[in-house]
C-alpha cells in the first residue's frame, strides 16, 4: 500500500476539515440551535466550533498545520453578541507557520526523494528481469517451485513499472495540480498502480502457502495446486481491482482516484492486502514451528542428513523480507497517519524490495550460480576447441586420400 503523495495528504485533509465544518453548520441551522450564540465558522484556515456568548474558544496549532507546523500554542476567538472577533494572535505567530519557507524546502525534499526510488525501482527492474530470462532460458530450472518464483517476480517488475508510470502521468506536468486532475489517463495509470499492488502482495502469499505445502505435505506432486496458485496471484487481485474500478466510477468518480478519503471504498483495496499480510504472518510462524520439529525429529534419531531442513530454514529466513510484514505496521492505521514514516518504508525501502528478492532467490542461489559457472566453461571450452576439430577433420580427409608426403623442392619459402 503505496503512500499516496504528501502533497495530495495536505490538501484532501484540508478539504476534510471544511466539509466536517460546514456539515456541522448546516446541522446546526436545521436544528436552530445557534440562537444566542456563534455558530461553527470555517476561516479558511480552521474550524470554530459553536460556542455561546461570552466564551472563549482555542484551537491547537496542532490540528491545524498537522504537516508542516511545529508550534505547540493555539490561538482564540471570542464569541460576542455580535459575532465572532478576529483571532488572535495571528496564526503564522503562534503556530511558526511560514509561507515563503515551507512549500520551497518540501518541494526539494519531495524531488530528492523521487530520485530515491526512481533509483531504487530501475535496480530492481533490472535485477528482476535479468533474474527471469535466467529461469526461463535454462531448462533445468523448469520447476514449479521457480515458476512460483518467477510470477513473483513478474509482480515486481509490474510494480515498478506502475510507479514509473504513474509518476510519468500525474506528474509529468509540473504546472498543473495532480491533485485536482481528472483524466481517464491519470485514473488508467492509477488502476493499474493498484492492480501491480494488490499482485505483487498476492504472490508474496503465494510463496508462503507454497512453502508450507512443501513442508506440511511431502509426497504430494505440487504441479496440481500450481493453477490454483496462479488464480490466487492473478484472478483474485483482476477481480478486487474490476469491484474498486465500479465502485469509484459510479459511487466516488473524483480527481485521479488516488485519494483515500472514502474509507469505505478504500477498503476495497486496502481489505484484501492486510488479510493477505496476516496469513502470511500466520504461515511464517507454522513454517518455523514446522521446521524447527523436523530438525528436532532428525537430531533425536540420529539422522545426519539434516541439510536439507537447513536449507529450508534459511529459505524460510530469506522469506522476511518477502513477506511485507513491515507493511503491518500502517496496515491499520489511518492513511494520513506518519505519511514521511511511509514514504520512507513503503517508496525508499520498498523500492529495493526486488533487487533484495532477485538477489536472494536468483543471483545467491547455489543451483543457479553452479549452472552458470558450468556453461560458462562449456562456453570456453567449446570456443577452444573449435580449431582442433577443424585439424582432425583434414588429417581424416587426407586419410582417406592416402597420406601424401608434401613435394620437396630445393627451396622452400614460409609464408
Amino acid at each position: 500500500m503505496e503512500a499516496i503523495h504528501p502533497d495530495c495528504a495536505i490538501i484532501a485533509q484540508h478539504l476534510r476539515a471544511r466539509e466536517t465544518c460546514s456539515q456541522a453548520r448546516r446541522r446546526e441551522v436545521q436544528n436552530q440551535t445557534a440562537r444566542g450564540g456563534c455558530q461553527t465558522d470555517w476561516d479558511e484556515i480552521g474550524c470554530w466550533p459553536r460556542a455561546d456568548a461570552g466564551q472563549v474558544v482555542n484551537v491547537s496549532c496542532a490540528d491545524v498545520f498537522q504537516h508542516f507546523s511545529n508550534g505547540q500554542g493555539s490561538v482564540y476567538r471570542n464569541c460576542t453578541a455580535d459575532g465572532w472577533s478576529d483571532v488572535y494572535p495571528a496564526y503564522e505567530e503562534v503556530c511558526d507557520f511560514s509561507d515563503d519557507s515551507g512549500p520551497e524546502s518540501e518541494t526539494s525534499y519531495l524531488s530528492t526523494f523521487r530520485r530515491v526510488y526512481t533509483v531504487g525501482y530501475a535496480t530492481s527492474l533490472i535485477s528482476l528481469i535479468t533474474a527471469i530470462v535466467v529461469f526461463t532460458a535454462f531448462r533445468k530450472f523448469h520447476c514449479t517451485r521457480n515458476y512460483i518464483h518467477v510470477n513473483l517476480f513478474s509482480s515486481f517488475v509490474l510494480r515498478a513499472s506502475a510507479v514509473f508510470v504513474k509518476d510519468t502521468v500525474l506528474f509529468a506536468d509540473e504546472t498543473l495540480d495532480h491533485c485536482s486532475v481528472s483524466t481517464a489517463a491519470c485514473k488508467s495509470a492509477v488502476a493499474f498502480f493498484q492492480f501491480s499492488i494488490l499482485a505483487n502482495y498476492f504472490w508474496l502469499l503465494v510463496e508462503g502457502m507454497y512453502l508450507q505445502t512443501l513442508l506440511a505435505l511431502t509426497f504430494v506432486s505440487q504441479r496440481k495446486y500450481f493453477w490454483w496458485y496462479i488464480l490466487t496471484g492473478w484472478g483474485l487481485p483482476s477481480t478486487i481491482l474490476v469491484l474498486w474500478v465500479l465502485t469509484r466510477f459510479f459511487y466516488d468518480d473524483r480527481g485521479c482516484w488516488d485519494d483515500t478519503d472514502n474509507v469505505a471504498i478504500w477498503w476495497i483495496i486496502k481489505g484484501p492486502i492486510t488479510a493477505s499480510l496476516l496469513v502470511n504472518i500466520v504461515i511464517f510462524v507454522n513454517v518455523i514451528r514446522i521446521l524447527v520439529q523436523k530438525l528436532k525429529s532428525s537430531s533425536m534419531s540420529g539422522n545426519n542428513d539434516t541439510g536439507h531442513f537447513i536449507r529450508l530454514a534459511k529459505s524460510t529466513l530469506f522469506l522476511i523480507p518477502l513477506f511485507g510484514m513491515h507493511y503491518t505496521v500502517f496496515a491499520f492505521l489511518p492513511e494520513n497517519t506518519g505519511v514521511a514514516a511511509r514514504l520512507y518504508i513503503e517508496l525508499g525501502l520498498g523500492s529495493f524490495q526486488g533487487f533484495v528478492v532477485a538477489l536472494l532467490y536468483c543471483f545467491m542461489n547455489g543451483e543457479v550460480q553452479a549452472e552458470l559457472r558450468r556453461r560458462l566453461w562449456k562456453c570456453r571450452n567449446w570456443s577452444g576447441r573449435v580449431p582442433a576439430k577443424r585439424s582432425l577433420s583434414q588429417v581424416s580427409l587426407g586419410a582417406r586420400g592416402g597420406l601424401r608426403r608434401p613435394p620437396s623442392t630445393g627451396n622452400v619459402s614460409t609464408v
